[in-house]
């Protein structure tokens, strides 16, 4: 079974179009949607805002739906300055930029009393990933560290201050409690999300615009790696 995370609905609803046979479950208070999609047993839905809700949501999904692989997808902010708007990143790695434990000297990002803060991506569903994003979105995918925070990150100078910490390609909200959270079950994961802003600030198209054709990307990227699992 392989576990589909939108973080928008727009996302989810394509997904939803082309859904067979499928069962709707509610628990925790969150949508679960079970299967088949381009002939793969799957489990579907959208996690909603945050690390909690992400979190929680993934492992509902471990445990109720016995997922073994999951693919989270959405949109994040430019740290690369080379990303333009459209552009698509896929996770190496996830790492909260928000853990600060930095008055008991912990470095930045670091979570005490673990061995493992910035959770790598399995690096087969990257190949898949990759080479789906290339067929999907020709030269417009790259690989690169995902950062997530429950913050919304609008200021240039903490952009910049997060891609010189980090060296993070991108931030949003979700990836890194996906990510813990499938390490922690030993499931593998990716992260695939679409830029909606430049490093710089810049924009120059219209937000919900751009949820239309992100969303639109994202399921031809996902329509394209199921092919490949």
């Amino acid at each position: 079974m392989i576990g589909i995370i939108g973080a928008m609905q727009e996302e989810v609803d394509l997904l939803l179009a082309a859904l067979q046979d499928f069962v709707e479950v509610e628990r925790s208070g969150m949508r679960y949607y079970t299967g088949s999609l381009h002939g793969k047993n799957v489990t579907v839905g959208k996690c909603g805002v945050g690390k909690v809700n992400a979190a929680v949501y993934t492992q509902v999904m471990i445990d109720r739906f016995s997922v073994n692989k999951v693919l989270f997808t959405g949109v994040a902010g430019a740290l690369d300055p080379e990303l333009e708007i459209g552009d698509i990143v896929i996770s190496t790695s996830c790492q909260q930029h928000d853990m600060d434990v930095t008055p008991l000297g912990y470095p930045k990002g670091v979570i005490p009393y673990q061995e493992v803060s910035d959770w790598p991506a399995d690096p087969e569903l990257v190949r898949i990933a990759s080479e789906a994003g290339e067929t999907a979105a020709p030269g417009r995918c790259r690989k690169g560290k995902v950062l997530s925070g429950d913050q919304f990150i609008a200021d240039r100078e903490v952009v910049k201050q997060l891609r010189e910490t980090f060296g993070g390609a991108c931030t949003e909200m979700e990836g890194a409690a996906v990510a813990q959270t499938c390490a922690m079950n030993q499931v593998p994961y990716v992260v695939i999300r679409s830029m909606s802003d430049k490093a710089n600030g810049s924009a120059s198209v219209n937000f919900a615009e751009f949820t239309v054709e992100a969303s639109n990307r994202s399921y031809a990227i996902v329509h394209e790696m199921l092919k490949r699992i």
